[in-house]
């Protein structure tokens, strides 16, 4: 691992603490920034839209994670000038790149869900 202090941290250097790469690894990788990003490969949709689709997800996290979305980047948040307000979000090109990747781990995992479940299920029979 790097001692490197914050200040010569190298730009990208995902194991040094003080990479900033860090904090978008956080984001894109977290439950809610995958499946937002997977969600959003459907083209430009609205919050209410999102909430629906992600089953389980706060109105607190959905705002935060695509604030964080939108700050890394990866969305655009489009505000339409009428009344009353409406606001979609989509994927910029960068957006667009990762929401393949994430979305190969996710088709990945879906694939593979059966013996991902069956090594689970061993696993416990091990433990007890």
């Amino acid at each position: 691992m790097s001692d490197a202090s914050p200040a010569r941290a190298p730009r990208a250097d995902l194991f040094s603490e003080y990479c900033p790469s860090r904090d978008v690894l956080k984001h894109v990788t977290s439950r809610w920034g995958v499946l937002l990003l997977v969600a959003l490969l459907d083209g430009p949709q609205r919050f209410g839209e999102l909430r629906r689709k992600v089953g389980g997800i706060s109105e607190k996290m959905l705002g935060q994670t695509l604030q964080w979305l939108e700050q890394d980047g990866f969305v655009q948040r489009i505000a339409h000038p009428v009344a009353p307000p409406h606001v979609d979000y989509r994927l910029t090109p960068l957006g667009e790149g990762i929401g393949r990747k994430v979305g190969e781990v996710v088709a990945w995992i879906e694939g593979n869900l059966d013996g991902i479940q069956a090594a689970q299920a061993a696993h416990a029979a091990e433990a007890s």
